[in-house]
Parts: structure tokens; C-alpha cells; sequence
């Protein structure tokens, strides 16, 4: 079993683990990569899960981290893959886990300052509040969204459901009956100029919806960014969108 917490190409979370069995058999594997330290996460229920500090907390890039519950080093340790495993990936030596790669031992070296910058984000997670403080400032920044989205007149949610909304790679759609009569290569380049004006402007780098995703925006909305940064960055949505759209019809 494997599945998203949270989908940053559609906005989409997972909202809760209730449908995933207490007496399973498998194992259910979980990319948390957008979701951990912004969402609570039924750990009772994940048995593998993976995720990066470069998100929520805005580390460097380039590191994962694996957590394994009692389940899955159980399985580690009673079974044996039938082809070779490359040393990277071997966490078992006869038959049982390894205990010093969760405990600073490394395979490979690993830069130190990218570790001194995750030390570092745990600390000004915990100045604004730990676990809790930091789902709270994803949260504030999704409703800063919302509220202006409800006001806006063209701009709606990719995720319609609340209850599946993410409230770090949140994805937006355009709601403006005129946008909808468009052709889709249309809507595309409509989409692309609205993040390119704000790029140029020095408002907004890099909220192109994403490639595989229906035409929109993509803004991150995870603890690292102000909420009134959200708000400031809303009137500019408006007026890019205006530029466009006059630009479209002429």
C-alpha cells in the first residue's frame, strides 16, 4: 500500500487514516514530503514514512528522512529480498535492523552544514510554537487564501473539498466563465503569463501551476511564509489576472 499525504501537483491531501485498517497485514507507506510539520499525520496507522526537511521547514535540498514503525522493521528483519540490494539501501546485517543508521551512523557522508541547517529549522520551529504552531501558521495561510479566493470572483481551488484541501502546495483554479470558453492551449498560456508578470515584477517566483496539473497557480503555503505575505501577494493575484485577461481579448 502506498499513498500521498499530500499531492503537490493537484492540491489534494489525505484527510485522515481512518480508512486504513489497525489489523492490516501490509505495510502502508506514506510520502509525508509536503505534510510533515503542517498536517497531523496518524503515525499509528503509517509504517513507512518518508519526507524532507527542505519543505515545511525550509531547509537544504537533497536529504530525505525515513521513519519505520515496530511493523515495518519487523518485516525488514523477517525478510529476504531475492535479488541484490546495493549497500545504500541495506538497513539489516543478520537478520536484524542496523540501530546506527538511526543513530548518526552514516553510509555515505552527508553534508554537515545542510544537517547544521535542519538543527537550526527545528529551532525556530520550536520558537514559533513546535508541531502545533507550525500546522497553525499552514493553516492561517490556506484560510488567508480562502478568504480572499471567495471575494475574488475568478479564482476557486483545484481541490473543491475542503476537507482534501492541502494547506502547503495549495493549487488554484480559474472560475472566470469567459477563461472556460478558452481553448486549452489557451488557458495554458493564460495561466504561464499570469505567473511570468509576477516573476517579472519580483511578487511571486515559481507559482505556475504544475506541469501535469489543469491550468493555474501553485503557491506554497507551508510555515516558513508570513501570512501577511499571503495577503499582500492576493491584490497582485487580482491585477495579473486583469492584465491577462485584457490582454487575452484583445
Amino acid at each position: 500500500m502506498v499513498f500521498l499525504w499530500n499531492g503537490t501537483t493537484s492540491g489534494v491531501k489525505v484527510p485522515n487514516g481512518d480508512w486504513i485498517a489497525a489489523d492490516r497485514e501490509g505495510l502502508t507507506i506514506c510520502d509525508a514530503t509536503s505534510a510533515a510539520f503542517a498536517m497531523d499525520l496518524p503515525w499509528d496507522k503509517l509504517d513507512v514514512t518518508t519526507f524532507s526537511w527542505q519543505k515545511v521547514l525550509g531547509g537544504e535540498a537533497a536529504h530525505g528522512m525515513l521513519i519505520l514503525s515496530p511493523r515495518a522493521v519487523a518485516r525488514l528483519e523477517s525478510h529476504t529480498p531475492a535479488w541484490p540490494m546495493p549497500k545504500i539501501f541495506r538497513m539489516t546485517k543478520g537478520g536484524k535492523i542496523v540501530d546506527g543508521i538511526f543513530e548518526g551512523e552514516t553510509i555515505n557522508t552527508p553534508s554537515m552544514v545542510a544537517v547544521e541547517d535542519y538543527l537550526d529549522a527545528l529551532t525556530w520551529a520550536e520558537s514559533v510554537g513546535g508541531l502545533k504552531g507550525l500546522i497553525q501558521r499552514s493553516n492561517d495561510n490556506l484560510k488567508a487564501l480562502e478568504d480572499w479566493s471567495a471575494k475574488s470572483g475568478w479564482c476557486g481551488f483545484l481541490a473543491e473539498d475542503r476537507a482534501v484541501r492541502s494547506n502547503t502546495s495549495v493549487c488554484l483554479k480559474v472560475t472566470d466563465p469567459w477563461f472556460a470558453a478558452l481553448s486549452d492551449e489557451a488557458k495554458t498560456e493564460a495561466a504561464k503569463k499570469i505567473a511570468s508578470i509576477l516573476d517579472k515584477e519580483g511578487v511571486a517566483l515559481d507559482i505556475a501551476g504544475y506541469r501535469a496539473a489543469p491550468p493555474g497557480l501553485r503557491i506554497w503555503c507551508g510555515a516558513t511564509v508570513d501570512k501577511a505575505d499571503i495577503q499582500a501577494l492576493t491584490p497582485w493575484l487580482d491585477w495579473a489576472w486583469a492584465q491577462v485577461k485584457q490582454q487575452t481579448q484583445q
